[in-house]
């Protein structure tokens, strides 16, 4: 079974980027696909910080990365690019971490004026691990992602359909021999 792992690199369980990546695995499930959530915030820090690959939690999340099929990489524009506890975690992974994998870029931001991060400043990290494709991501503005008092969220319609549609293009690039089921 292909497997599809989401890394999301907010600061918190309450960034829109985390609220976010649920609803991509979500898709995927439906889909057939075994996909899971890797939120990086829940990564010990002091290790993270330390950039102590060895440690047991760490090795998990490398190698849930390395046995992945294909990776979904969100996070929240901040300052005009990714997240640093994203750019921490990418740079414990191994120099060839995304080799032969498919890659979607997925970001939010609070303006449309954000957009450029993903082609500016995340995609060349992705493809410097050496990602096999880059499927053109998307970015999703805050008030896309609608907070529910009660923990849950809510995508707007249009946003929906855009997650939507960026999930199957991701899906239709993946490897043939990775099929799901």
């Amino acid at each position: 079974m292909t497997q599809i792992l989401a890394v999301s690199g907010g600061s918190s369980p309450r960034s829109r980027a985390e609220l976010l990546v649920p609803h991509a695995v979500e898709r995927l499930t439906a889909g057939g696909f075994d996909a899971a959530h890797l939120p990086v915030h829940g990564l010990p820090a002091e290790e993270l910080l330390a950039g102590r690959a060895e440690s047991a939690a760490l090795l998990g999340a490398v190698d849930a990365v390395a046995l992945a099929d294909g990776v979904i990489v969100a996070t929240p524009v901040v300052r005009g690019a990714y997240s640093g506890v994203l750019k921490t975690f990418l740079d414990l992974l191994p120099e060839a971490a995304l080799t032969g994998k498919t890659v979607l870029p997925l970001a939010t931001a609070g303006s449309v004026s954000q957009l450029l991060a993903l082609d500016y400043a995340l995609r060349p990290v992705i493809s410097s691990l050496g990602a096999r494709h880059i499927v053109g991501g998307c970015l999703f503005l805050d008030d896309d992602v609608e907070r529910s008092p009660h923990g849950g969220t809510r995508l707007r319609a249009a946003a929906a359909q855009r997650l939507h549609a960026v999930v199957d293009d991701f899906v239709e690039s993946l490897p043939l021999h990775a099929g799901a089921g």
